[in-house]
């Protein structure tokens, strides 16, 4: 996954900025590499995914300009084609193309990319930093000023604690120049509504899906596939083993206790002939693993951190026991198509409104969750639901006809593979079941009786009064705001609130963010 950091002046702590970079060691243990440009830092942590060779280390120079960038770029050999007249390339690396690309067309080029990335420029003519982030925040990047007011970029919180005063995400679809961040892509926004019929808008969503999976799958390093035999991670998998010339290799996880998910992850995995494999977790690896996976997580979030126990144990085994390097997942389907809750949506332009907070919110809530639990356990992800197209088209889709009025939700996602043979037909039609419960829903269950044995009846309620930013208001609510403070005292800012269903739409008004609370879960769980 590798990280990136950057201290964009000239009067750095080397010491202290040593320490933070030191942080995040995991998302890139093939090398690392500290340069000073005269007027500030660029450090690089590389996880080799792409030019295996020493040649595609970072940062690379052009004249006397560097860049540094976590990221993958699709349809990189194109882009060096058309350079290629003015420009000499040294390696196969796809980020190779970001300094010529920034020499050509200045700031306008991150509007060109088809990317997953996050990235900073020096460029040495004008001593100047530039740093940017793909529209949906699938990369991560965070910024803070330290006490000389020296803006400071770093792929994790963890990098600027203690470093800077106050850590904030860097705005997905955004690039920093001259002290100002500059909007050149925001995902969420649709500038004409399309009216293709319901055949056509399924095609395009079957097509541009095929499309997003298959460039995902262009590696230098050896991919793999998580599995959790639900409608989207099972239909990525079902387009990468077509794609594939030999069985390609999924993962599952489930709790000893109650799997729900294992069954139908082990029934895809026999009907699209993958090599696939199961891993069994426990009680006791829950509440060993909590205070560790809130530090590695940086957020407070109750569902985030919940859905994160299945996905960092099931990283944690594909990364101890295969030479896998690359992983794609199903996450972003449901901020396109709907949650279980978004059933219960007024009508379409609530649907649309909801769509596009989800995803501009993204980057805080689900991508961080699968950027953590992958990049800590020294993987890369890579999520063909958020190819850029493809989000752009489902975004735009007229929101009358992703509302579920067809008795089953993603109803669209779902016509789109329902020819083809695809999957069984139990699996394309499954009820959508929460992550977090699938994995079993005693892991719920044993984290909520954890928060019980810590805090006293009349007790925490007291203890939630102190936090005036997204306070806490359950027992385990506080119980991960208490784990986070100790880690990232007074940043709580960097995560908006606690994901939850829009409570203000009718059904919605819970005081829990998982599904399983709903009306119309059904059987979902199960």
């Amino acid at each position: 996954m590798c990280s990136i950091m950057s201290y964009c002046g000239s009067v750095a702590d080397y010491d202290l900025f040593l320490k933070g970079f030191e942080n995040t060691v995991s998302r890139g243990p093939d090398d690392s590499r500290i340069v000073d440009t005269g007027n500030g830092l660029l450090a690089y942590h590389r996880l080799a995914i792409m030019e295996l060779s020493p040649r595609g280390m970072q940062p690379f120079k052009l004249g006397s300009s560097y860049v540094i960038c976590n990221g993958e770029v699709y349809g990189f050999q194109r882009i060096k084609e058309e350079l290629s007249a003015n420009y000499t390339f040294e390696t196969d690396s796809d980020c190779e193309v970001l300094l010529p690309m920034y020499m050509e067309y200045g700031t306008d080029m991150f509007a060109m990319l088809d990317a997953e990335f996050a990235c900073v420029i020096y460029d040495g003519e004008t001593g100047g930093f530039i740093a940017a982030r793909d529209p949906i925040g699938i990369r991560p990047l965070y910024y803070g000023y330290d006490k000389n007011g020296v803006i400071v970029f770093a792929s994790e919180p963890k990098n600027l604690v203690g470093l800077v005063e106050e850590i904030r995400p860097f705005p997905p679809g955004h690039f920093y120049k001259d002290g100002t961040f500059t909007c050149y892509c925001d995902i969420a926004d649709v500038p004409a509504v399309c009216h293709d019929d319901l055949e056509t808008v399924c095609k395009n969503i079957h097509d541009k899906l095929i499309a997003g999976v298959e460039k995902r799958m262009v590696s230098d390093a050896k991919v793999g596939f998580l599995l959790s035999g639900g409608l989207d991670s099972s239909l990525v998998c079902a387009i990468a083993a077509r794609d594939s010339k030999e069985p390609i290799k999924t993962f599952a996880i489930g709790m000893s206790e109650d799997a729900i998910d294992l069954k139908y992850a082990k029934q895809v995995a026999g009907y699209i002939g993958s090599d696939h494999h199961e891993v069994i977790f426990t009680k006791e690896q829950v509440l060993d693993s909590l205070e560790g996976l809130i530090r590695m997580l940086g957020t407070f979030d109750i569902t985030t951190i919940r859905a994160s126990m299945g996905m960092y144990h099931v990283c944690k085994a594909v990364h101890e026991t295969t030479d896998i390097r690359v992983l794609l997942t199903g996450e972003i389907s449901d901020e396109l198509f709907g949650y279980k809750y978004t059933d219960f949506a007024p009508d379409a332009e609530a649907f649309q409104k909801e769509s596009q907070k989800r995803v501009r919110e993204l980057h805080m809530y689900d991508v961080l969750r699968a950027d953590r639990c992958i990049a800590d356990n020294s993987l890369e992800a890579r999520v063909p639901f958020g190819d850029l197209d493809f989000v752009k088209y489902v975004m735009s889709v007229d929101p009358e006809l992703k509302l579920n009025r067809y008795g089953k939700g993603k109803y669209l996602l779902r016509h789109a593979f329902e020819e083809g043979d695809y999957l069984p037909e139990e699996i394309l039609w499954r009820e959508k079941a929460a992550f977090s419960d699938a994995v079993g829903h005693s892991m719920v269950d044993y984290l909520k009786e954890y928060a019980e044995e810590v805090y006293k009846d009349g007790e925490w309620e007291k203890l939630c009064e102190k936090y005036t930013h997204a306070r806490p208001f359950t027992k385990e609510s506080l119980l991960y705001r208490e784990i986070f403070e100790k880690y990232y005292p007074g940043q709580s800012g960097m995560i908006k609130d606690f994901w939850m269903p829009n409570r203000e739409w009718e059904g919605c008004d819970v005081d829990d963010p998982s599904a399983r609370v709903l009306s119309n879960y059904g059987d979902s769980g199960k």
